[in-house]
C-alpha cells in the first residue's frame, strides 16, 4: 500500500463518522421540509425562513468548534497532558455569549423575519418557528464547543452516534408534534420547531455525560483569561465569516421573495438537497483540520500540506458521486417535496445545476476547513466572504431581477461563483502561506 493511499485511508477512517452524521443531519431537514410541505408552500416557506433566520444566529457561536477543534488536535500533536483548556475556555465563551444572543433574538424576530419573507402569512409561520428554535441557541454553542474538543482528539466516531440518537428524536418528536400522533397535540410547523430543540437538548446532554466521564485531570479548573482570550481569538473570524456567510443566505431568499413565493420554496429545498452532499465534503475538511492541526503540532509542515491535499481528493471522488442523482433523476426527487406540477418544472434545471455546483465546490469545503487548523480564519473568512458578497450576490441580482433570468440565472451565478471560489482556495493552499501562522508554537 503506497503513502498515498495510506494517507487517505486514514482521512476516510477520520472523516466517514463525520460525513455519515452531517448526512444524516441533512437527511433530516429533508424530512422536515417533506413533513411541512404537505402543510402547504407558505409553511414550507415559512419554515425555510424561520430556519436560515437561526442559522443566522448559530453562526455568531459557531467558530467555538473550529477554535476548540483546532487548539486541542494541536495540543495532541504537542503531546501535552492536559488538553481540557480550550474546551473550558470555549463552554464559558458559549455560555457568555449564547444567552444574551437569545433574549435578543427572540425579541427582534418580527424585525429579522419581516424584510425577507415575501407575504404576511409566510412573516407569521417563520417568527414562530424561529422564536421556537432560538431558545437552544446555548445548547448548541456549548455542543459546538464538545463535539470540537473530541473530534481534535480524533474521537469522531462519537459524532456519529450521538447524532443519530438526536436526529431520530427528532424526527419522531416533530412528526408527533406537527400532526398530533400518540394522544399529542397537532402543533403544525411549531411541532417541529419544538421536536427540534428538544432533540438538541438531549444531545447537549449526552455530550456532557460523556466527557464528565472521561474527564481529564484538573479538567474542572477556571480557564485563564489568556486561554479564553486565545479561544475567542480564533473563533471570532470563523464565527464572522458564518455570519456573514448566513447572512447571505437571508439575502439570496430576500432576491427570490422578489421572485415569488414558489421561488422561495422551491429554493427552500434546493440548498436543503444541496447540503445533503455538500456537507459530507465538509465531514472530510473536518477531519483534515484535525490532521493539519497535530501535523503543525509536531512542526511537521511537509504532512500538514499533504493532508489537505489526499483529503481533496478523497473528497471530490464522494462529491462526484453523490451529485449524479440530482443530474440524471431530477424530477423522481423533486417528486419527493412536490405534487404540484409546476414547481418541479421550476425546480428541474436548478437542481442539475445545484448536481455540478457540489462537485466544483469540493476544494472549498475541505480547504477552508485545513485552513483554519493551520490557525489561517482570517484567510478563510476574508475569502469567503469576498467571493459572496463582491461577486456571487450582487451578480445573482443583476442576472436574476435585473435581467430577468429568475431561479435559473440565480443557480447559474451561484454555479460560477462556487467554481471560483474553489480555485481561490485551491491557490491559496497551493502557495503555503499559510505555513507562516505559528499558531501551534504555544503548545511546544
Amino acid at each position: 500500500m503506497t503513502p498515498v493511499v495510506r494517507r487517505q485511508g486514514k482521512v476516510m477512517r477520520l472523516a466517514l463518522p463525520i460525513m455519515l452524521g452531517m448526512l444524516s443531519q441533512s437527511v433530516l431537514n429533508l424530512i422536515d421540509a417533506a413533513l411541512v410541505s404537505h402543510l402547504g408552500q407558505e409553511a414550507l416557506a415559512g419554515v425555510g425562513l424561520g430556519g436560515y433566520a437561526m442559522f443566522m444566529m448559530t453562526a455568531l457561536v459557531f467558530g467555538l468548534s473550529s477554535s476548540v477543534q483546532s487548539q486541542t488536535a494541536q495540543a495532541v500533536g504537542a503531546n501535552q497532558s492536559c488538553l481540557t483548556r480550550p474546551l473550558g475556555s470555549g463552554l464559558v465563551i458559549g455560555v457568555a455569549v449564547g444567552l444574551p444572543i437569545s433574549c435578543i433574538a427572540w425579541w427582534q424576530a418580527p424585525e429579522l423575519i419581516r424584510w425577507i419573507a415575501p407575504s404576511q402569512a409566510v412573516t407569521h409561520i417563520a417568527v414562530d418557528y424561529f422564536r421556537l428554535r432560538i431558545v437552544a441557541l446555548t445548547a448548541i454553542a456549548l455542543t459546538l464547543c464538545l463535539r470540537g474538543y473530541w473530534n481534535g482528539r480524533q474521537q469522531t466516531h462519537l459524532y456519529l452516534r450521538i447524532i443519530v440518537v438526536v436526529h431520530t428524536t427528532n424526527v419522531a418528536l416533530s412528526a408527533a408534534l406537527i400532526y398530533g400522533v400518540a394522544g399529542l397535540p397537532g402543533l403544525g410547523v411549531n411541532g417541529a420547531a419544538i421536536g427540534t430543540t428538544l432533540s438538541l437538548l438531549l444531545g447537549l446532554g449526552i455530550w456532557g455525560g460523556i466527557t464528565w466521564r472521561q474527564r481529564q485531570p484538573n479538567a474542572l479548573s477556571i480557564p485563564s483569561w489568556q486561554s479564553i482570550l486565545s479561544t475567542l481569538t480564533l473563533a471570532f473570524p470563523h464565527s464572522l465569516q458564518q455570519l456573514w456567510f448566513a447572512a447571505g443566505y437571508v439575502v439570496l431568499f430576500w432576491l427570490l421573495g422578489k421572485l415569488g413565493t414558489p421561488s422561495v420554496a422551491v429554493g427552500h429545498v434546493l440548498v436543503n438537497l444541496s447540503l445533503l452532499l455538500i456537507l459530507p465534503g465538509v465531514g472530510v475538511g473536518v477531519a483534515a483540520m484535525s490532521l493539519v492541526g497535530e501535523a503543525l503540532g509536531r512542526d511537521d509542515r511537509q504532512a500538514a500540506h499533504r493532508w489537505g491535499i489526499d483529503a481533496l481528493s478523497v473528497a471530490g471522488m464522494l462529491l462526484t458521486v453523490l451529485a449524479l442523482p440530482m443530474l440524471v433523476i431530477p424530477d423522481t426527487i423533486l417528486g419527493i417535496f412536490f405534487t404540484n406540477e409546476a414547481l418541479v418544472q421550476l425546480g428541474r434545471l436548478p437542481l442539475q445545476i445545484t448536481g455540478l455546483m457540489i462537485v466544483f465546490d469540493a476544494a472549498a469545503l475541505v480547504l477552508a476547513q485545513a485552513l483554519m487548523g493551520a490557525g489561517a480564519q482570517r484567510t478563510v473568512m476574508l475569502l469567503t466572504l469576498g467571493m459572496q458578497w463582491l461577486l456571487f450576490l450582487p451578480l445573482a441580482w443583476w442576472v436574476g431581477i435585473w435581467l430577468g433570468y429568475g431561479l435559473v440565472g440565480v443557480w447559474l451565478t451561484q454555479l460560477f461563483y462556487r467554481l471560483l471560489n474553489s480555485t481561490g482556495f485551491l491557490w491559496v493552499w497551493q502557495r503555503r502561506r499559510w505555513l507562516v501562522h505559528d499558531t501551534h508554537s504555544q503548545f511546544k
